[in-house]
This record gives C-alpha cells, sequence and structure tokens, in this order.
C-alpha cells in the first residue's frame, strides 16, 4: 500500500495517465495481416491494440508476430500478409485494466511486466492506454516533488494543533 502522502501526490497526476483512445493507432480484428503490417511500419510502436466492430479490445499485434508469418518458409513472403487477417495471429491473452476500478498499486504492477495496458470502461469499450511512461514521469514529479508538499502538510498539521 502507498502511503497517504504518496498516493495523493501520484492521483495529482493520474489524470494524465490515460492516453485517450483518440490518439492511439490500433487495428481492427478483421484488417487483412498486409494492412496492419503497414500501420506497424507507419507509427513506429512495438505493439497495437486490436479491436473489434464494438471498439472492445480484443487482442495485441505486434511487427515480430506479422514478421514471424512471413519468415514461415525458407524466404521471406509477404503473400501470408495478403491471405491472413488480424486475429489470425494476434496476442489474446494480455492485461487490461478498468482505469476507475483498478488501483494504482494493481496498475503499478501490471506496468512491471507490460510496457501499456488497454483501459477499457464497463461494456470492455477501449478508452485508451495506460503507459508504463505515463508512470514513470508520475514517479518522476513525485520523486521532485515529496519534500516541499511534505512540509506544507507537517506546517498544516502543526497550524491546526
Amino acid at each position: 500500500m502507498f502511503s497517504p502522502s504518496i498516493k495523493h501526490l501520484i492521483q495529482e497526476k493520474s489524470g494524465s495517465f490515460l492516453i485517450p483512445a483518440s490518439r492511439i493507432a490500433f487495428v481492427q480484428d478483421d484488417n487483412p495481416l498486409y494492412h496492419a503490417f503497414l500501420i506497424l511500419t507507419k507509427v513506429k510502436y512495438s505493439k497495437i491494440p486490436v479491436l473489434d466492430k464494438e471498439k472492445r479490445v480484443v487482442g495485441l499485434l505486434s511487427l515480430a508476430m506479422i514478421t514471424d508469418e512471413m519468415l514461415k518458409t525458407d524466404e521471406i513472403s509477404i503473400d501470408p500478409l495478403n491471405q491472413l487477417k488480424v486475429r489470425d495471429v494476434m496476442q489474446t491473452k494480455f492485461d487490461k485494466i478498468n482505469f476507475v476500478q483498478t488501483t494504482l498499486e494493481k496498475q503499478l504492477h501490471l506496468l512491471i511486466n507490460n510496457a501499456f495496458l488497454p483501459v477499457v470502461d464497463d461494456h470492455g469499450v477501449f478508452q485508451g492506454l495506460l503507459t508504463r511512461r505515463e508512470w514513470i514521469k508520475a514517479f518522476n514529479y513525485v520523486v521532485h516533488t515529496y519534500d516541499s508538499h511534505y512540509e506544507v502538510v507537517n506546517i498544516k498539521e502543526e497550524v491546526e494543533q
């Protein structure tokens, strides 16, 4: 459990943790793999969310997953990219969170093994991403402001007594 003062400082920054869905590159599960290859190549992300037609997160896709399909034979071939859909190669077991229902501690524990976490609402609809990078930025804020915040809290407590 976080100490109350640390938790307060992190919560000050928690509003900026979520990168909204409107700013995230994604593919749909029924897209041709070739389309996903182009998207991943252009956006230069290592992995992106896969959504279904109802905008629910159903998987994750990386360039490595696609290139594995290109290397199934003795030579590099783009033929599989035209024959397969994203759903045929996407990762289907992954962590995701409901931002409102997930504690700060749980978020932090999940981000240890994940560079990002898809964030969904109560209906499973994609809301955006919680990234390890944003959490580290918040931690940086806490480390650099804790002493001044702690002094203000102590002064308040002394005045109130």
